[in-house]
């Protein structure tokens, strides 16, 4: 580390403060940014899946300011940094959950591409979603996205 960043705190790894709703929330959002773009329609899709969850039911008046913090934080700390809060703050039996709302997501422009295929490689990994679990899940998308 260069002096500066010691004396400006660059390179300082800052933890993101979430809570389980934001957490389920930046997995979601890197999701559709792992493409390299975020897009309205993407945006737009995120939030309709993410309403009909119990877990949104209360925050989605604020949805807003949640989605412009994690876009900040996204752009700040970048997505690997953010999906490891994010499963720090995720409560375990929400994980498959949140795996497979992202896997619908990256589907929901009609084509994987292959930062989005890792993304979602890196994702079951960090998540510990176990290898037969992810599979069914893939499968079951890819149906559910084949029309």
């Amino acid at each position: 580390m260069s002096i500066f960043n010691k004396v400006f705190g660059k390179g300082v790894s800052e933890k993101i403060a979430l809570n389980s709703a934001e957490a389920f929330a930046a997995i979601a959002l890197v999701a559709i940014a792992s493409d390299g773009y975020l897009s309205e329609s993407e945006e737009t899709e995120m939030k309709m899946r993410l309403g009909r969850m119990r877990l949104f039911k209360s925050s989605m008046d604020s949805f807003e300011r949640t989605k412009d913090y994690l876009v900040d934080a996204l752009k700040k700390h970048g997505p690997s940094e953010l999906i490891q809060c994010a499963k720090a703050s995720l409560p375990p039996t929400l994980a498959p959950t949140a795996f497979t709302i992202a896997v619908d997501l990256v589907f929901s422009d009609g084509t994987v591409s292959s930062e989005e295929q890792s993304f979602i490689d890196d994702l079951r990994q960090i998540l510990a979603i176990p290898d037969e679990m992810a599979l069914k899940i893939v499968e079951v998308i890819t149906i559910k996205n084949q029309g």
